[in-house]
């Protein structure tokens, strides 16, 4: 019951969020694209590191 009522308290801020402070959620949106690619460059990295 308690993890039905936090999903659906957390989609409801997400909708809050994204259309009271569209350039916030942007903001949000880009900055974990941003971590994920820098994840993935050090993976990268990381394996290139390896084969050489």
């Amino acid at each position: 019951m308690l993890k039905k009522i936090l999903t659906w308290g957390g989609l409801a801020f997400l909708v809050f969020f994204i259309a009271y402070r569209p350039d916030e959620a942007g903001g949000v949106v880009s900055s974990i694209a941003s971590a994920i690619g820098d994840v993935g460059n050090g993976f990268a990295s990381f394996i290139t590191g390896l084969v050489t």
